[in-house]
């Protein structure tokens, strides 16, 4: 549900990774080279960066001191405003959208980290509650350093949330905008709604633009073909997939592996 893992000098994961939680890392000294999806980040001493659920990221070294903080979906989003929150000011992006953040009040950001630390393993009476609030209070502060850098604030609604969650569950389904109204209580012209004020796509469009995220994940770091890719996104014809990829990002799908791997 939550866990807090630390590094010093030291290499980190062997292998890019890919863990259904949502992962913040927090460099307190030095610096820390990480890979998220396709793109390598440099962390340096007070920075951290947010890793949504579901993409592949590997801490490559560590040369200083380094956190780690990784929670589940259902342990931290108890209602609206909790989902609201973790993707805050772009926290959290389903779009992979990672970026470093300076945080202005670093002692204070790692007295929160090593409250939360303490409270996971000492396991006090209703620990989770506490801990819960303590994370509030870390993504507070980000937000806060965030508006501090000079950032605009971006306020994101629960249902558009949701709906990007189902989005990434049902990848295989092939749902229609119609299905996941269905799910989430509500309208199409609804889901339109949200989309175009968050994303100024179409809700049809915010699906195609995760379809090709998972395809970008999948074809990089799994061993698999093209054709197995295709009918885990829903394609039932991977010639079809293939077109619907390059019309997306210009490139074929194998050109795209190619590409980026070299």
């Amino acid at each position: 549900m939550i866990e807090i893992k630390k590094y010093t000098n030291q290499n980190g994961h062997p292998e890019p990774r890919r863990v259904i939680k949502y992962t913040l890392f927090w460099c307190l000294s030095g610096n820390a080279e990480i890979l998220i999806d396709e793109h390598v980040f440099m962390l340096n001493a007070h920075q951290t960066v947010t890793i949504t659920s579901g993409q592949f990221h590997q801490l490559i070294t560590v040369n200083g001191e380094l956190t780690a903080l990784e929670f589940t979906l259902d342990f931290f989003s108890k209602s609206d405003s909790d989902i609201e929150l973790i993707f805050h000011n772009g926290l959290f992006c389903h779009f992979g959208m990672n970026e470093m953040i300076t945080i202005q009040n670093a002692s204070f950001f790692s007295e929160i980290l090593n409250m939360i630390e303490k409270e996971i393993q000492d396991k006090p009476y209703q620990y989770l509650i506490a801990t819960h609030s303590l994370v509030e209070l870390l993504l507070v502060e980000i937000n806060r350093s965030k508006i501090a850098n000079g950032d605009e604030i971006w306020k994101p609604d629960a249902l558009f949330l949701n709906f990007l969650e189902n989005v990434r569950k049902h990848f295989a389904d092939n749902y229609p905008v119609s299905r996941f109204a269905d799910i989430l209580g509500t309208t199409e012209a609804k889901l339109n709604e949200v989309s175009k004020l968050h994303t100024n796509k179409t809700a049809q469009n915010v699906i195609y633009s995760l379809v090709i995220s998972e395809a970008k994940r999948l074809l990089l770091y799994e061993k698999l073909s093209v054709k197995e890719i295709a009918y885990l996104l829903g394609f039932n014809d991977p010639f079809y997939f293939s077109n619907f990829f390059k019309k997306h990002t210009s490139v074929s799908p194998k050109d795209y592996q190619k590409s980026v791997k070299n």
